[in-house]
């Protein structure tokens, strides 16, 4: 299983990025798919998650109304959308299938002005 993130970028508070994210290795339409985040000292946090079908997407709360999700089978990616950019959204960001057990390299994602 590999995971090819791209994106990231260094953006001004309430700015926007779209995260992509090209997995291969096992039947991507078959699964959901999650987007994590960690700074350096922290553990990883689940940041949103998308049903195999794109129907069901969740967020944590910490992003609820600002980050999108979203995917495509056809090109085996999965997005994230991100958009009024805060400071406290600094990190790597790195997609994973769920119950997954392997990390891509991630991309890094800083809000500062």
């Amino acid at each position: 299983v590999q995971y090819a993130e791209s994106g990231g970028d260094l953006v001004q508070p309430g700015g926007s990025l779209r995260l992509s994210c090209v997995a291969s290795g096992f039947i991507f339409s078959a699964f959901e798919m999650r987007w994590y985040r960690q700074v350096p000292g922290k553990e990883r946090e689940l940041v949103a998650n998308i049903d195999s079908t794109g129907r069901r997407k969740d967020y944590a709360d910490s992003v609820k109304g600002r980050f999108s999700i979203s995917r495509d089978n056809a090109r085996r990616t999965v997005y994230l959308q991100m958009n009024i950019l805060k400071p406290e959204d600094t990190a790597v960001y790195y997609c994973r299938v769920a119950r997954g057990t392997s990390w891509g390299q991630g991309t890094q994602v800083i809000v500062s002005s």
